[in-house]
């Protein structure tokens, strides 16, 4: 940051959106085409998945799965986002010149076909949505806002890939729906880490509240506390 800048931060602060009473937690985009099959080195990983995460994605899997486990045992709904254009539909990327590396090393055809699968790891359970998208945003052309406002959710705890992309674009809906818009920071993953770290920041600063997964899992538990859960 400029110095500039870190004046202008000292002088304003963040101003906390904060939760609010009745979350639910949104995954979006954690399917093969970011992981690969097995973890790599993001150099390594584009060869064979030209849209891996590299390394940083296995990484955040164990976070993930801490606020997924916590949120089922609080009874907290869960939407699970993947990734339409296996249904033939053409998404936004197909504007763009494919990054697809046939180099006979690896079935493209097969990879093309689980790109949009969910990971084992973090998998959704019998009766969890997954909606699919067909643009960066969970919100446009899903059903996703018709189901929040159906179950009186005000929070929303987003996780999920990329930080820069799809999970931005979701946010700025969500913040413009008027939901209260949470990022749990380890859960969060981007292919370059410049822009991760921008994007949080930027988010952080505008549009939710980039949280630690400690202070999200505490408000989990302290939810469901409240709540009466068992």
């Amino acid at each position: 940051m400029t110095e500039r800048d870190k004046t202008h931060l000292a002088m304003t602060g963040h101003n906390r959106i904060g939760f609010g009473d009745n979350p639910a937690l949104l995954l979006i985009d954690l399917y093969r085409w970011v992981f690969g099959d097995h973890p790599e080195h993001l150099l390594d990983s584009i060869e064979e998945w030209p849209s891996s995460c590299g390394l940083d994605a296995w990484e955040a899997v164990p976070h993930i799965q801490a606020l997924l486990q916590t949120a089922r045992e609080a009874k907290v709904p869960i939407v699970h986002m993947t990734s339409l254009e296996q249904e033939g539909l053409k998404g936004w990327s197909s504007v763009r010149p494919s990054t697809d590396s046939l180099d006979g090393r690896f079935d493209a055809q097969d990879r093309r076909k689980r790109k949009a699968d969910i990971i084992d790891q973090v998998a959704p359970m019998p009766g969890e949505p997954v909606l699919l998208k067909s643009s960066p945003s969970a919100f446009w052309g899903t059903p996703l806002v018709g189901h929040l406002n159906q179950l009186g959710i005000d929070t929303v705890i987003t996780c999920g890939e990329s930080t820069s992309g799809c999970v931005r674009a979701s946010v700025v809906d969500g913040c413009t729906y008027r939901y209260r818009m949470m990022v749990v920071e380890e859960c969060v993953i981007d292919r370059h880490q410049a822009t991760h770290a921008i994007n949080l920041f930027d988010m952080h600063q505008k549009y939710a509240d980039v949280l630690p997964l400690g202070e999200v899992l505490e408000y989990m538990a302290d939810w469901r506390a409240a709540k009466g859960a068992p």
